[in-house]
């Protein structure tokens, strides 16, 4: 890309490949799942352009960055350490962060955790969320009943890995078209499914995305396979068990001292101030957070997706 820069740097004990542009305030720019650095690579020149110093790395188990081994060193605590050693790595006291599909509970835990270093919070497609009193694997068993759902079938190791790998350029096609606003409905699978059984090959690619957006991921997910961003998902109840209880004094801290924004689309049937209100309840202030309405989405990953945006 025209003007971005690339360059490893270390942070919280894991080297960390980052994408970065332009020079003023730091904004943050958190990828999901499957995705890069290259997602937010048309937000990278806008807000370079804008005046702001625009930093995307490769998130921990993603692209150019460490994949450690352990299992365990996949929670969300360990992310926004990643995260403040980031900062701590390029010399900066403050940032805004922002977070698409899993790097949205990242940046709101960043926000949550360390509002001395993270002044601002905006998340896609995934609102603010507190600890529940169910373990999250048990509530998603609860609500999937008898049909398929995609976090509990990637539990187990080398079960999802096996099939997204057996032909990562189709796995690649597949998940970013059906995670987009332009993708039909999909009915229901039952639990013996598989994850891509809920999507096919589409026959032409949108017009958001191009051949060469999929070489990138297809390239990226080739050399280091997808344990790395599954692990995230392997980590939903250590990172439930690592949290602090509800019951704690001061516990859910309110994100009152991080002003944030969630944003959602109006595709399929969607309200974007219905994931706001919620937000905004759970934030603990009803005013530090906001919906702003995306319209029809052209999406990667989910609705909302960096990758599609022509800022």
């Amino acid at each position: 890309m025209t003007g971005c820069e690339h360059r490893s740097l270390e942070a919280n004990g894991i080297r960390m490949h980052i994408a970065e542009q332009g020079r003023g305030p730091l904004v943050l720019l958190c990828h999901g799942f499957p995705e890069t650095w290259y997602s937010w690579r048309h937000q990278l020149s806008a807000l370079a352009a804008a005046g702001y110093r625009v930093v995307a790395p490769d998130m921990r188990g993603f692209g150019q960055t460490d994949r450690p081994a352990d299992p365990t060193q996949y929670t969300q605590l360990h992310m926004a350490g990643d995260m403040v050693g980031l900062l701590d790595a390029l010399e900066v006291e403050h940032a805004v962060i922002v977070g698409h599909d899993w790097g949205g509970p990242v940046a709101w835990t960043c926000a949550l955790t360390r509002p001395d270093r993270f002044r601002a919070v905006a998340a896609l497609s995934v609102p603010y969320i507190p600890r529940g009193v169910v373990r999250p694997t048990d509530g998603l068993r609860f609500q999937a009943g008898d049909n398929f759902m995609y976090m509990l079938y990637f539990q187990e190791p080398g079960v999802a890995e096996a099939e997204l790998e057996q032909d990562v350029r189709s796995t690649i096609r597949r998940v970013l078209y059906w995670g987009s606003g332009e993708s039909p409905g999909r009915a229901p699978k039952p639990k013996t499914a598989k994850f891509l059984d809920l999507m096919d090959d589409p026959p032409t690619l949108p017009a958001w995305l191009t051949e060469a957006d999929v070489d990138h991921y297809v390239g990226e997910f080739t050399r280091t396979g997808f344990t790395g961003g599954l692990n995230w998902y392997r980590n939903l109840d250590r990172t439930w068990d690592l949290w602090p209880s509800t019951r704690m004094p001061g516990w859910p801290r309110p994100l009152s001292t991080s002003p944030g924004i969630a944003i959602s689309s109006t595709s399929a049937g969607r309200r974007p101030w219905s994931i706001s209100r919620r937000a905004c309840r759970t934030s603990g202030r009803p005013w530090c957070c906001r919906a702003a309405a995306t319209g029809p989405s052209r999406s990667g990953r989910r609705r909302s997706t960096p990758s599609s945006s022509r800022s």
